[in-house]
Order: structure tokens, then C-alpha cells, then sequence
């Protein structure tokens, strides 16, 4: 498989996670941060997968 379809696919999970993020902001504000944070994992393991 070659590691642009990894980088796209952790991409979208971010995109996906930063969405619940922004949908549970105002009633779940816990449970956002533990997305916020999955989220930026996400993407700093899609920029460590392309470089």
C-alpha cells in the first residue's frame, strides 16, 4: 500500500475527530478535549508517516 493512502486516511480520521470535537464543544467539554487531543495525534502522525 503506498504511505499517501496512510497519510490521507490518518488526515480524514483528524478531519472526522475535529468534527466531534466542534459538535461536543458546548455540552461535553471533557470528552472534547480527549478528542482534541486524539485529533492532534492524528495529524502529527500523518506528518511523521510523509516525512
Amino acid at each position: 500500500m503506498p504511505k499517501e493512502y496512510v497519510v490521507i486516511g490518518l488526515l480524514a480520521l483528524a478531519g472526522f475527530l475535529g468534527g466531534g470535537v466542534y459538535s461536543t464543544w458546548k455540552t461535553a467539554r471533557g470528552l472534547a478535549v480527549v478528542l482534541l487531543v486524539l485529533t492532534l495525534v492524528s495529524v502529527g502522525a500523518a506528518l511523521a508517516w510523509l516525512l
